[in-house]
């Protein structure tokens, strides 16, 4: 039997209402997978936590971070509460430089009965691997601002930080099945070459470790234009790699062509840790009214339990993974179980029962 130690961080706005159905998810997963249990540890993070502490991560809570097999984080911030230089209070940022959670993992997939975006409804399915851990991001708080003139923030593209991220991307598509247009395992660069030296020196690194894995396809995108791409040709993509600010926003973008950012989940992971958590932010307009999508912090669980799977060799997390892929994509082709981000009227507990119902029947 296997037994998971993970630290949970509901964090801020809807966050504890969409960990409460993943949470409910995963231990539901004990009944078909009666080899696979979980211990859940709840710690404090956030802006209400900084309100309260004067600490948005304190050192406890990182240090169950560090203790944990895996980390199960919400969502944190609220642009009322702010740190005195303006900025908003963003803990999960400061764990990806902390653990050195290098891979971004953002697996953009639409399920059937979501709600088209695009006219042509095209198949959609890769997954964005953004470098965490530099980038422009790496100049958060280090930034430089003189009076009220000028302020600087650097892009910081390194050799190992770049072909890491980019091993990791060619690994992961040795993994899936290509394409769905074409089933052509590919990883596409996405940078800013043309323009910018650090992002030329991107695509340089990209394309030496890129000879270590000859089965799989190259390609290349400007990232302004990829923007084009992801809504008109999606299906073209199998794996995508970026620097972290780029990888930033074609996430987001791609999350609005498969229903939005409710059905967006993601992983951050390093050689020794891992953080899941959905894509969206806390969305104070709407927390505690019951109706936020709790799927992606769900399909974060699952991304969670594939990690600890490979990780540990567990087959049953690994297949735990899939019992929640299969179940949400099947609570999705009835259009009852959809909440109002898709169209629907279904209510946050509703979506969560749904999906566990799916699981143990």
């Amino acid at each position: 039997m296997s037994t998971y130690n993970i630290t949970v961080l509901p964090g801020d706005g809807v966050g504890p209402e969409v960990v409460a159905e993943a949470m409910k998810v995963l231990l539901a997963l004990e009944e078909p997978h009666p080899n696979l249990r979980f211990v859940f540890s709840e710690h404090p993070v956030g802006a209400a936590c900084y309100q309260e502490t004067g600490e948005d991560l304190p050192e406890s809570t990182l240090q169950a971070c560090r203790q944990s097999d895996a980390i199960f984080f919400g969502s944190a911030g609220d642009p009322e509460i702010r740190f005195p230089d303006g900025t908003e209070i963003a803990p999960q940022l400061t764990l990806r430089f902390v653990l050195d959670l290098y891979a971004g993992i953002r697996p953009i997939k639409k399920y059937p009965g979501v709600p088209p975006l695009l006219s042509a409804d095209p198949p959609i399915d890769y997954v964005i691997l953004r470098e965490n851990t530099e980038g422009l991001y790496a100049s958060r708080g280090a930034g430089v601002r003189v009076g009220d003139e000028v302020a600087v923030d650097n892009m910081v593209i390194t050799n190992k930080g770049t072909e890491r991220i980019v091993h990791a991307a060619f690994q992961i598509a040795r993994l899936r099945d290509g394409a769905p247009s074409d089933g052509k395992s590919r990883v596409t660069c996405v940078d800013k070459a043309n323009v910018l030296k650090s992002m030329a020196f991107f695509r340089q690194i990209y394309n030496r470790v890129a000879e270590d894995y000859p089965d799989t396809e190259r390609d290349y995108a400007y990232v302004d234009a990829f923007t084009v791409y992801q809504l008109r040709g999606a299906d073209y993509y199998d794996v995508v790699v970026a620097e972290n600010m780029f990888g930033d926003i074609i996430s987001d973008l791609a999350a609005a062509t498969i229903g939005g950012m409710g059905m967006a989940p993601s992983a951050d992971v390093g050689d020794n840790h891992g953080i899941f958590q959905p894509s969206h932010g806390t969305a104070p307009d709407i927390a505690g009214q019951g109706i936020a999508n709790p799927l992606a912090q769900i399909l974060s669980a699952s991304m969670m339990l594939t990690w600890l799977g490979d990780r540990h060799n567990d087959a049953d997390a690994t297949a735990a993974a899939r019992t929640i892929d299969t179940a949400v994509g099947a609570i999705l082709k009835n259009p009852s179980n959809h909440p109002p981000d898709l169209g629907g009227s279904a209510a946050t507990p509703s979506v969560g029962d749904a999906v566990v119902g799916a699981i143990t029947s």
